[in-house]
């Protein structure tokens, strides 16, 4: 394979907010499988969307060292 075309897999946490999931790392779950090149995992447990990211810990102004 051309190191060039390959994708680096990573998953970033974002202070306050949500596992970023890049590198086509695919997600499976009950209602099938995710397998796009990104992605934002809840982490405040407020979206609507789990387990995907809705912007919740905005609102509610999440914070990750309590």
């Amino acid at each position: 394979m051309d190191k060039h075309n390959e994708t680096v897999a990573k998953i970033t946490v974002v202070k306050n907010g949500p596992l970023v999931v890049n590198g086509g790392i695919p997600l499976e779950g009950v209602s099938g499988v995710k397998a796009s090149e990104t992605y934002y995992l809840c982490r405040c447990g407020k979206s609507a969307k789990k387990p995907f990211c809705d912007g919740a810990h905005s609102r509610i102004k999440f914070n990750d060292e309590e």
